[in-house]
Parts: C-alpha cells; structure tokens; sequence
C-alpha cells in the first residue's frame, strides 16, 4: 500500500493511460503461489510464496485444507528479476484457500519483516537473508490460526513492530523490532485478517486496529486505548484496512457491514456517522477503498462490482463492473480490483482479478477508462472463477504484478 500506507502512488513521470499494445514488460521470474503482493525498497524486490510438496489443494471458504510444503521469502533483484537470496523452511498448511502466503513484507531500513500463513513471524537482514529473530505467533501466544491463515501485514513504528495475533488481551500484540521482545500487548479479539495502520489526528499519532469485534483507536508507544468503536464483521472477515480522507475514516467489510468515522480534530477521540445498508455504501473485503475528494471507491464483495459511493451519507454515485469482470451483468461474489490512487489526481491504477493493469478516470460523474494490458493469467480460483487476488507494487517508474506462476515488473514511464 505504498510508504503512507494509503494506496497513492507519488512518483512523478508515470503512465496515465495505457495504449492499445500495452505497456513495456521489463521482466518476468518464476515463483510460488501466494496471495501476498511484493514489496521494493533497496532495490530489491520481496515477494513470498508457497511450494506444496504434498496434500490436495482445493478452495473450500468453509473447510480447511491440510498441505505439506516449504514457505519461502525471495528477494530478487529489481532491474532482472534474478534471485539474490532466498529464505524458507518447512512448514504445514491447515488453513482454507491454502495457496501460500497472505501478508505482504514490510520492509524497515535494512530489515524486512515477514509474516507467514500459519503464524511465523521473522525479521531478516535484507542484505542477505540472515535471520535477526523469530517468533511463532501459534507456539509463543498459544495463538488460534484463523480459518483464512495469518493475513495482516506488520506494521513498522518508530521502535515497534505491531502484527495481529489473536487470543484474550491478545489481539494486537507490538514488539520490540530490534529484538522481538514483547513490548505491550491489547484486545480481547481473534486476529482477524487487517493489518493495522496509523493516522495523524487529534494531535497525536493513533494506531488504528480493524479487528472482528471493532476499530479501535491506540497510543503507539503504550498500547493506551484512545477509543473504539464496534463493528461486527461476518465470520471475523476484518480484512481491508480503513481508508482515510482528512478527519474521515471509512471501515467496511463483508455483507452490510460499513461505517463511516470522523476524528476529532483536536482530541484522540472519534464519532460514527453513518452506517452502511443492503443498497448503499460499498461492502469491501479482499481489497482496501480508496477515499479522495469526498467520494469513496471500492469493489462491492455482494455484487462484485466497483462503485462510488457519497462519504456524505452512504449513497452510491455509480458502478461498474468493468474494473472486476468486464463482461458480468448482474453479480459475482467477491468481485475484486486494487485501487492505486496517482499521486493528487483523479487517475488510478486498478489491477483487476482477470490479471489486467488498468488506467481510469474516477470521479463522482462515473467511471472512465484510459486502457488496460493483460500482466499475468488468473492462476487461482474462487467460487468457481480464475482469478488473481494479489495487490501489486508500485515503485520505481514499474508496477510489480504477480500470480501463483510468476512475478511480472511492468514499466511505467511515460514517454
């Protein structure tokens, strides 16, 4: 999601539309599954991933799979694509849709963070792979996996490391970063799926947690509450983090479960404004909204469709379904498409589930499509459809796409 962690990609002399051949490919290599999307810095590029050695490999929401396999951390290098170095172990999977990794690295200086399916949390010099310390959220926190795996990426503050691990006063544990040491632990909640996030408001810095039983807001430093706010997702489906627009807030999940949050300006305390309904707001899961200008957009996981929506009260402006599955009339479950804001303007990056890169014109008129390219084929599968579940990165004039096949760097300098 980018240095702010806020889906906006600031670099300048990028593409803002892309033309009938499409864009130039810089490079592709081979990896694993995962859902996970990579991350640059350093001139490296993180992608993590899943080799299955044994065990069926099936998408069930309701059941989970049972596989053997090694889960792996590469960093490759950014202009070629090669392997500079690799980290990976054995480990189990007992979750449902069990392709490989959810969380995205989070990279800090020279230390990359990595979260796997089933709980292992480690922290790695970027140089070379070594590791600095490990944890495992399961055998440390005698924490419950979630159905869906361990899928919130951690987070980097200051000196801190926040991730999701679940269990009685449990559900939002910070370490120190340094060394892994537990530095304060909050919640009485499972782990969920969402990474947790900050915000400047109030004046002062708030931890921002999206979990199954609400939002809550915390000091950084102390795990201090600031304030919360109850929301109840279906089947603890807090998976897309919040989207911001100054002092508003916008939380949303499965079914009919949405709201809208103001902060206060001037205190570390918030007010609910608006609920989410059947018909209006967007109900967004696997992929996060973005929230410009007043207007809030995101895939609908009800009607699988991409739809504005007024921040005002709820009311949707618009939608389409040409960001998720251009030629679907009526509903898919779970359509889905990440959205990428370009710096302060009304273009966006969406990478869609059919595995195109497109350019759009989204403002509250409508939607307005400015091209679309073919990256990577649908290799996964949901509710009896390919797709690609996976949000790409943006860096370094390149957009960094992958599937449970390859990694593609796709580059974006205008011309």
């Amino acid at each position: 999601m980018g240095a702010q962690r806020d889906d906006v990609y600031r670099e300048s002399g990028v593409v803002t539309e892309i033309p009938s051949e499409g864009l130039p490919v810089k490079w592709r290599h081979p990896v694993g599954a995962g859902y996970s999307g990579p991350a640059v810095a350093g001139g490296k590029v993180f992608v993590t991933d899943y080799l299955t050695s044994s065990g069926q490999l099936f998408n069930d929401p309701g059941q989970r799979a049972k596989l053997k396999g090694r889960e792996r951390l590469l960093a490759l290098d950014e202009q070629t694509g090669e392997v500079i170095w690799e980290y990976a172990y054995d480990r189990p999977y007992d979750i449902s849709y069990p392709s490989g990794p959810r969380a995205t690295p989070t990279i800090d200086g020279d230390r990359v963070y990595f979260l796997g399916a089933e709980g292992d949390f480690a922290c790695l010099d970027t140089s070379d792979g070594s590791v600095i310390w490990k944890r495992n959220l399961v055998a440390d926190f005698a924490a419950d996996v979630p159905i869906w795996g361990f899928s919130g990426h951690p987070l980097v503050h200051g000196e801190l490391v926040y991730t999701m691990v679940g269990g009685e006063g449990q559900g939002l544990v910070a370490f120190d970063k340094k060394t892994g040491e537990v530095r304060w632990k909050a919640l009485d909640t499972p782990a969920g799926y969402c990474a947790p996030t900050l915000v400047q408001a109030g004046g002062t810095t708030q931890l921002i947690s999206f979990h199954p039983e609400g939002v809550t807001s915390f000091d950084p430093e102390t795990g201090k509450p600031f304030w919360e706010i109850a929301v109840s997702p279906s089947y603890e489906m807090a998976v897309a983090v919040p989207a911001f627009d100054g002092n508003l807030m916008y939380v949303s999940s499965i079914h009919t479960e949405a709201v809208m949050i103001e902060l206060d300006s001037s205190t570390p305390t918030a007010k609910e404004l608006w609920r989410g309904e059947a018909k209006n707001a967007v109900h967004c899961s696997n992929a996060p909204a973005a929230f410009d200008d007043g207007v809030v957009y995101g895939t609908d996981c009800n009607q699988g469709d991409l739809i504005a929506v007024d921040a005002k009260n709820g009311d949707r402006l618009w939608s389409t379904f040409q960001a998720t599955k251009p030629d679907e009339k009526r509903f898919i479950k779970h359509g889905t498409a990440f959205i990428t804001q370009i710096g302060d303007s009304d273009r966006y990056y969406l990478m869609s589930e059919t595995g195109d890169l497109l350019v759009a014109k989204l403002t509250a008129k409508g939607y307005e499509e400015l091209g679309r390219m073919k990256v990577v084929e649908p290799t996964g599968e949901a509710f009896g459809r390919p797709v690609v579940w996976s949000h790409p990165a943006y860096a370094n004039h390149a957009a960094f796409i992958r599937n449970d096949k390859e990694i593609v760097a796709v580059d974006l300098t205008a011309k």
